[in-house]
């Protein structure tokens, strides 16, 4: 196996990631007079801000129509209410909010006004004003193409197809990362290319790849293992959001989907034995259907509503696919088979939307059509047409609210080093639906501020790397050289064993004697993994790294969860934590269900985690308040005149 390192290359900021973090990143350092920039990327048409959605993908900001009141002030309560939030970041998002909206607006993100100028929009989960809109299910798509453009059209650097592998740091101080060349392993050659740069700034998506079953698009791992390694905290890594989801392709069954009320069926892994499942466990037919639908609003599985609510359908999915049958959602036929329903069953709120809809007639597929058009188009486009053909589904997970831990300007603890869009933990337990789009952008534009002022204020360091850097570098070669060439590969094997793992006992259902067992698996994994690996041909190193950085991010998200279940261990959010003192929401639930529900009285603290010499080391804090700076204008004005608010 030929094992070469290219040249260096050097930038003042150097961005990682193509997503619509990433480009609005870069479009903002340029356009605060930051030039010295480019942008790595592992694949641009790649990520989840590209290939991911829903059936209406929502972006989250202040209320900017009708006479419903509204402020910066109430909007940054609303996201600190989440839990286990701070709030200065809270703040920065609400605030900076109206002002990222517009950018993308004025790019062409068809977001939907009325005749009069109005950005209208609607109540989405955990807000209490009509803050969301949506440019569709393609939203973050949209958004990312408009950034694109920007970016291209300034000539920023990009560089494809290329695998970070290492950040590389110096007395706590980012100095520059190094990269796999992904087309030099497609020509038998293993390529390491390193990067100089002053600033780092990941906006890498969250670590999708750690499950089996998981809507992220296929291929999204992310570099939040890497992060650890190079000495990054984690925070709320345990606050993650998982839901009923297609497997292929993979996309959110929310909205319109689960409120036509299709049949959920369940068969043996080679089709046969269908079932309707459901049906079991539930066998008022009204309610059962009043829960699909309520799926609909409902789509992120929340452990306080399994007890008379729709996560009580998240739980049976799961169950069933443990019992190693699959499950499919059926548009051609409804439930039973009948050839109509009787609507006056449901829930008054199931009843009265559909009635509204002009929806109470025929088939799932037929209500579908009437309901969301484009919904049915969606699927056609990705491979499936509903009218005929089953859907698959799991329960997977969706998006992680934790992330690395990022101070107010989204710089992390080591200097130098940012992470913005869904790799940064700024969310807490709780968030709106949609929340995740606008702090990607606000994070972003913080960043490229913070980076700016610092650049004016400090002199060019040294274009070339220190021997202790060299020594890593050289490091990371060597790591190389033990890889086996064998006729036989284990990597892939490697890879479906820790994450169908992951799914089973490190997602939305906890158990902490299973995860005990795994973190010790994946620690001796770590000791030895470069010695264990085989691999048939040159073109696997990429799943190689993938595959390192996942279990790196494992482990440390398993100890996460394993020192609050300690810790804490009371059930929130879309994390349920078995507690043998525990109540269970419904008898014929297995033991695994029983759980201690944590109440919003209790202690509410933000948790991070630091991965130092092999060692997970958790710690524990109070959340910063909302702050209460006096504004007075002139009082402001006069520090925005010395300081750019940054210093």
């Amino acid at each position: 196996m030929e094992i070469c390192l290219k040249e260096c290359f050097s930038a003042s900021t150097i961005i990682v990631g193509s997503g619509a973090a990433g480009f609005n990143a870069a479009d903002s350092l340029y356009q605060l007079g930051q030039t010295d920039i480019a942008i790595i990327t592992e694949d641009i048409n790649k990520g989840t801000s590209r290939n991911a959605g829903s059936d209406k993908q929502t972006y989250y900001k202040l209320s900017l129509s009708g006479n419903e009141g509204d402020s910066v002030r109430e909007m940054a309560e609303t996201i600190f209410k989440g839990r286990a939030t701070d709030g200065d970041t809270a703040l920065c998002e609400a605030a900076l909010s109206p002002r990222c909206f517009f950018k993308l607006v004025n790019m062409g993100v068809p977001f939907p006004q009325n005749r009069y100028g109005e950005y209208v929009g609607y109540k989405t989960d955990h807000d209490p004003r009509s803050r969301a809109t949506s440019a569709g299910p393609y939203t973050s798509k949209i958004m990312t193409e408009c950034l694109e453009k920007s970016v291209k059209d300034k000539g920023i650097p990009i560089f494809d197809h290329l695998l970070v592998v290492r950040i590389l740091t110096e007395n706590n101080h980012v100095c520059g990362l190094l990269c796999l060349d992904l087309q030099a392993l497609t020509q038998g050659t293993v390529q390491y290319i390193a990067f100089r740069a002053d600033n780092i700034l990941l906006a890498t998506g969250g670590p999708g790849g750690i499950y089996k079953d998981s809507v992220y698009p296929k291929g999204q791992v992310g570099a939040t293992g890497i992060a650890f390694e190079a000495g990054a905290k984690g925070r709320n890594l345990t606050e993650w959001q998982y839901g009923i989801a297609s497997i292929n392709p993979r996309w959110n069954v929310s909205g319109s989907y689960m409120q036509v009320l299709p049949r959920f069926v369940s068969t043996k892994e080679d089709g046969s034995d269908e079932s309707e499942f459901l049906d079991s466990f539930l066998k008022d037919f009204g309610n059962l259907l009043s829960l699909v639908f309520l799926k609909g609003y409902q789509w992120p599985f929340d452990v306080r509503k399994i007890q008379n609510g729709s996560s009580l359908i998240d739980v049976l999915v799961f169950l069933e696919i443990q019992k190693g049958r699959r499950v499919f959602l059926d548009y051609s036929k409804n439930p039973h088979g009948l050839a109509t329903l009787d609507y006056s069953i449901l829930s008054k709120e199931a009843e009265e939307y559909l009635r509204r809809a002009g929806i109470c007639f025929g088939t799932p597929i037929q209500r579908l059509t009437k309901l969301n058009s484009p919904a049915v188009l969606l699927y056609q486009n990705l491979g499936v047409d509903l009218r005929k053909e089953y859907l698959e589904i799991a329960f997977c997970a969706q998006h992680n609210n934790g992330g690395l831990a990022v101070d107010s300007w989204w710089q992390t603890n080591i200097e130098g080093l940012f992470a913005v869009g869904e790799v940064s933990g700024t969310h807490g337990v709780y968030r709106p639906g949609g929340c995740a789009l606008n702090a990607g952008q606000v994070g972003s534009l913080r960043a490229a501020e913070f980076i700016t002022a610092k650049c004016k204020k400090t002199t060019n360091k040294p274009k070339s790397f220190s021997q202790k850097i060299i020594v890593e570098i050289n490091e990371m070669v060597e790591n190389t050289k033990k890889i086996s060439c064998s006729n036989q590969s284990n990597i892939n094997e490697l890879y479906e064993y820790v994450t169908t793992r992951m799914s089973s006992f490190g997602s939305a259902f906890r158990e902490s004697v299973m995860m005990e067992k795994f973190v010790v698996y994946l620690k001796e994994s770590l000791a030895h993994f470069f010695e264990k690996v085989t691999i048939r041909q040159v073109s696997e190193m990429k799943m190689v790294m993938q595959v390192y950085n996942i279990i790196l991010c494992q482990y440390v998200y398993l100890s996460a969860f394993l020192d609050y279940a300690r810790k804490n261990g009371k059930s929130r959010g879309s994390a349920l934590y078995y507690s043998p003192n525990g109540i269970k929401p419904y008898q014929d639930l297995p033991d695994m269900f029983s759980f201690l529900l944590e109440k919003e009285t209790d202690t509410n603290l933000i948790q991070e985690i630091k991965l130092s010499e092999g060692k997970c080391l958790a710690s524990w804090r109070s959340p910063k308040p909302l702050p209460q700076d006096d504004n007075f204008f002139e009082k402001v004005w006069a520090e925005f005149r010395d300081t750019q608010c940054v210093y």
